[in-house]
């Protein structure tokens, strides 16, 4: 089997695996965690704007260079491929090489990625550059977010965790919505400057973390590269067959194809984890029932946090007839929910474990969504009535996420931050791309329906229906307003009124399937056990083979 081992000797006096503020500093050197933490949240927000801008940007960048629709989508899905297949990798490494080591390698493929996109050339090279940018941009994610947290949790005292973690995860994530406004300022400008807003940030954040006396972790191992391989086809074959299922369709062979290999791929990693003397990822951690509860939690709020940014953004310029600045106040007050919550989520979680965490988070979530579903179909009121909705599901979202995160990395096995942060990521994206496959087939499957009746009316048939509904994948480009071309101009008012209305109908379907997910973490709370909040005191870190945790083993 092919394995990489780091060659540098590990100096005396660095620790080996995880500990607390200073562990690996200088003797006589304290580690500052809150300027570790500003630096941490500078470097992992390039990724989180980049994630939006650039897609909202995308028909201004494929008009410019000339792209075809086929180049533009490879441009965008390549990021999150490359850090889809990569993540895991990135989180052993990250363990191996040492956590502020990594975040530097990241954050340096990262700007590295930035700039070769903001600097593509036009001509026919162009879509090649572009991709292979954005790669270079998704494998510095996948690198630089494991050995994030991982540096979080070995600067900050085992009882400051959970606080650290609630304004890493509140911070970074509401950076997503500062993607669409920056986005709506720059690219009128220059398309290019959305890359390069990427370089201030990722330079400011390289030099706070080289003055922040960051801990130095390094534990010496094999890299297990062929399970690496496995890995990554695995999640390389799951997530594109996702994201090809808007085009391809459920029921075309190819997906399946894909889902079948993606499947196999990571069976065999299983495998071959189970007999590696130095897996790639621990499978130990999993005979943990709370370690199991708390990443089906972060798969199933995934499910909803990925989604809801979609479909506000789509919900918001199409049925609410709102511009992109507009159309993200939607997200801004969905975030402030959720950064107002993230800190009481944590509190709650240092007092009592993670089981009531996800009770109360899944109730605030499955409420606030199921409120949304309620009002989105009353475009009339405009977007006031969201308003408390939204802050209540992002409060949902945000009382449980971080501290759930916090309760898997506490779990890991011999202090393997950076493998279980990637696993929470991998959770993350999974299911994401999931939910957005599964629930835009279900809107557009529902807006067919509602607009059927009015393409009749007007001599229309079903499939002209059916191309609008398709189109709206592309909605910030105006793909589904060319559908009408050629049609009169007052019955194309008229299919646009109802267009409008039917997609805030079908919408809310997707909605009410974000509140079932949020219901789902109620009943895994339920499920979690009662004592999981005990042993927060037992040292991280230990060597002797137990699946160990910072709060203690649940076995009840």
């Amino acid at each position: 089997m092919a394995q990489l081992v780091p060659a540098a000797p590990v100096p005396v006096g660095v620790p080996t695996s995880g500990g607390d503020v200073g562990s690996g500093s200088a003797p006589g050197v304290r580690a500052r965690p809150r300027l570790v933490l500003f630096g941490l949240i500078l470097a992992v927000s390039m990724t989180t704007i980049d994630q939006t801008i650039v897609s909202l940007t995308a028909p201004t960048i494929a008009r410019s260079l000339g792209l075809s629709a086929s180049g533009i989508e490879w441009a965008i899905n390549a990021y999150l491929l490359a850090a889809a297949a990569l993540f895991q990798l990135g989180g052993r490494l990250s363990d191996v090489f040492g956590y502020r080591r990594m975040v530097i390698v990241g954050s340096a493929l990262f700007l590295a990625g930035s700039i070769v996109c903001g600097l593509v050339p036009g001509g026919s090279a162009a879509a090649g550059v572009l991709i292979a940018g954005r790669a270079v941009q998704g494998a510095g994610m996948a690198a630089m977010f494991p050995s994030a947290v991982g540096l979080l949790f070995v600067t900050v005292p085992a009882g400051g965790r959970a606080s650290s973690m609630a304004k890493f995860f509140s911070i970074t994530g509401a950076m997503t919505a500062l993607g669409p406004i920056l986005g709506s300022w720059l690219a009128p400008i220059n398309w290019r400057l959305i890359f390069f807003v990427n370089v201030p940030l990722g330079l400011a954040a390289l030099v706070v973390l080289m003055v922040a006396h960051v801990p130095r972790t390094r534990r010496p191992a094999r890299i297990d590269l062929a399970g690496a391989a496995l890995s990554g086809a695995g999640m390389f074959l799951l997530v594109f067959a996702l994201q090809k299922i808007g085009a391809w369709g459920w029921g075309d062979l190819r997906v399946w194809t894909l889902v079948a290999l993606g499947v196999a791929a990571l069976v065999a990693f299983v495998a071959t984890q189970r007999r590696a003397r130095e897996p790639l990822l621990d499978l130990r951690v999993f005979a943990d029932r709370a370690f199991c509860l708390a990443t089906a939690a972060i798969a199933f709020s995934s499910m909803a946090f990925m989604a809801v940014f979609y479909f506000l953004s789509v919900y918001g310029q199409l049925s609410l007839n709102l511009p992109v600045l507009h159309s993200s106040e939607l997200l801004f007050w969905f975030f402030l929910g959720f950064v107002l919550a993230a800190r009481l989520g944590a509190r709650r979680f240092d007092r009592a474990g993670l089981r009531s965490v996800l009770i109360i988070g899944g109730l605030l979530g499955a409420a606030g969504f199921g409120a949304v579903a309620a009002r989105a179909g009353t475009i009339g009121a405009g977007a006031d009535g969201l308003t408390v909705p939204l802050i209540v599901a992002g409060a949902g979202l945000g009382y449980m996420f971080s501290a759930a995160s916090t309760d898997m990395a506490n779990r890991s096995t011999d202090s393997s931050f950076g493998e279980v942060s990637a696993l929470t990521q991998t959770m993350k994206n999974l299911g994401g791309a999931l939910s957005l496959a599964v629930l835009t087939s279900l809107v557009s499957s529902r807006l067919v329906t509602n607009l059927a009746g009015a393409f009749a009316s007007f001599g229309g048939t079903s499939a002209q229906a059916r191309q609008v509904a398709d189109a709206l994948g592309n909605v910030t480009s105006g793909s589904g307003s060319s559908q009408l071309a050629g049609v009169p101009d007052r019955i194309a008012q008229l299919i646009v009124t109802d267009l409008r209305q039917g997609y805030a109908d079908a919408v809310s379907w997707a909605f009410i399937a974000m509140a079932a997910c949020m219901g789902v973490l109620v009943v895994l709370g339920l499920c979690y056990p009662r004592d999981g909040h005990r042993g927060r005191d037992v040292p991280v870190g230990r060597d002797d083979g137990s699946v160990r945790s910072g709060r203690g083993n649940d076995d009840d």
